[in-house]
């Protein structure tokens, strides 16, 4: 299972985290424990974010407590504003370490009482949390808290997190760039059925109830969009019906992590949203006047079966400057984006077109009027393997920027100057390497290690091909076989598929969940992608 064959993989990295200058830093697993490594584009290097051995050291005389550098009590670190220092939590602390002296002391962190709920702003000096079914925002410094709503009551608050089969007391907002607006919505769900769960346990069972509105109920959650200028506090309700809590990639409105389905302009002026209808079949794309809550349409899209903007993430985008947007559209019964008139509303081109499916549109470069987008099918081999490729905004120009043959999993830089690509098969463990926006490769930062896991007697699933019912379209699978294998026995199959309506099963292509497989299985198992 996963969790004895994941410590077993070593030199996959962690999220990198960027800092000035496009460098970054991230954790990876090793076989002594793990290590925190920073790497600068500019100068091509790869060296150790800290001394280990010496912070080790100087945090065991600290805490009275003893630790080992390859096995430090942390995993998360924040790098000082002029990288002098390091800070982080262990032993229940927070702490600071010198880079250059090597002096521990006491860190200064004091998060509010409500942190693990908040949402802080771009500039990090602000962070809006949920108090009594209002909004407020505390200052990250002072840890003064000012509210910013006044009339939310039960079941008709604001910024409710709340899709019926997910909850949390998180808000669900989105930060206007300048760190001044809030875009959110008063969520009316008093009219919404209850759902009654009990918790299974040694004792009395606690109870669990909120608002979860059914297939078929007359009443759902409906959200009343809303800006909420925050230096004065003022409420700007958009003048705009109620629309129901959808989004359109699905019913959780915060399905990654923020407020889904608005995308802001740079100058905070404008605020540009969808409206998903109840059954999803139908998208309206609209633009809010951030001062006056005017609200114009600017297109719709109506389907026969179910709207997508694609997967992972929201993929369309506004594009104020030039008062265009792209959307996303299977229309062609493929997944690609296009190219429209924010003005008239009107479809202006196709931006990526043919055989294949756009999954996710990472970046957007303006002056360059460039896209960098994921997508999968396009190369030969496993149409399953996703690559990073660039077009122009003209739908000319597509470039593939991810050559090797994998699944290819990206993360660019905010500067947009260099990307992370990490890459891998189902039976072939890949590497971590660091290239250009055109492409070209900088840094080897990792290579994946799996002689620990192998030397177990484990092995790698084997990738397969059959036909499908009709005789001519090609399933793609993986066979995981016992590894005391008997070549003269016979064993029965396990087919093990997720066949639901929004995509296909679950299998992935990457040696990363490969390594998080059963070693030993009593028959044959087929997997399918």
């Amino acid at each position: 299972m996963g969790y004895n064959t994941q410590a077993l993989v070593d030199g996959i990295p962690g999220q990198p985290h960027w800092l000035p200058g496009d460098r970054f830093w991230y954790r990876v697993l090793t076989a002594k424990g793990s290590e925190f490594v920073l790497v600068d584009p500019v100068r091509k290097t790869r060296t150790a974010a800290f001394d280990h051995a010496r912070l080790a050291a100087a945090l065991s005389e600290a805490s009275g407590k003893t630790y080992e550098a390859g096995r430090l009590p942390f995993r998360d670190i924040a790098f000082s504003p002029d990288e002098k220092s390091v800070s982080f939590a262990a032993a229940g602390k927070s702490w600071q370490y010198n880079l250059s002296s090597g002096q521990l002391s006491p860190g200064d962190a004091q998060p509010g009482p409500n942190a693990q709920n908040e949402v802080e702003s771009p500039n990090g000096r602000l962070a809006a949390y949920i108090k009594d079914y209002n909004l407020w925002v505390r200052d990250t410094k002072t840890n003064q808290a000012t509210q910013l709503t006044t009339d939310g009551v039960k079941d008709y608050g604001y910024a409710t997190d709340n899709a019926g089969w997910t909850h949390s007391d998180q808000p669900v907002l989105r930060w206007s760039p300048d760190s001044r607006k809030i875009a959110t919505f008063r969520q009316d769900q008093r009219a919404v059925g209850d759902m009654y769960l009990m918790t299974t346990n040694v004792g009395h069972p606690t109870l669990k109830a909120w608002k979860y509105p059914l297939a078929g109920d007359k009443d759902i959650a409906m959200i009343e969009r809303v800006i909420i200028e925050v230096n004065s506090p003022k409420v700007v309700r958009l003048q705009v019906a109620p629309d129901p809590h959808r989004a359109s990639l699905s019913d959780d409105i915060s399905s990654s992590g923020t407020f889904d389905d608005v995308d802001w302009s740079p100058d905070a002026s404008q605020l540009a949203f969808v409206s998903t209808s109840r059954d999803h079949k139908q998208e309206k794309l609209r633009v809010a006047d951030a001062a006056t809550g005017a609200v114009r349409d600017v297109f719709a899209e109506t389907v026969a079966t179910q709207y997508e903007s694609g997967q992972h993430a929201i993929n369309w985008r506004y594009l104020p400057k030039t008062k265009e947007v792209i959307w996303y559209s299977e229309r062609d019964d493929w997944g690609h984006l296009y190219l429209y008139d924010a003005v008239s509303g009107t479809l202006k081109h196709q931006i990526t077109k043919g055989n294949f499916v756009v999954t996710q549109l990472l970046r957007v470069d303006e002056a360059k009027r460039q896209l960098y987008f994921l997508a999968d099918g396009r190369e030969p081999g496993n149409p399953y393997f996703t690559h990073l490729y660039r077009i122009g905004l003209d739908g000319k120009n597509l470039t593939l920027l991810t050559p090797e043959a994998g699944n290819h999993q990206v993360a660019l830089a905010p500067s947009g100057r260099y990307f992370l690509d990490t890459y891998s098969q189902p039976d072939k463990p890949g590497a971590t390497v660091l290239r250009g926006a055109d492409g070209k490769l900088i840094l080897t930062v990792e290579k994946t290690d799996i002689s620990r896991l192998t030397a177990t007697g484990w092995k790698a699933p084997a990738p397969i091909t059959v036909k499908a019912q009709d005789g001519r379209t090609d399933l793609y699978g993986l066979m995981f076989t016992p590894t005391t294998l008997d070549p003269a026995k016979k064993y029965p199959i396990i087919n093990y598929i997720y066949p639901g309506p929004q995509g296909g099963a679950w299998v992935a292509g990457r040696f990363r969940r490969r390594a998080a497989i059963i070693r030993r299985w009593p028959s044959w198992a087929l997997w399918w992608w």
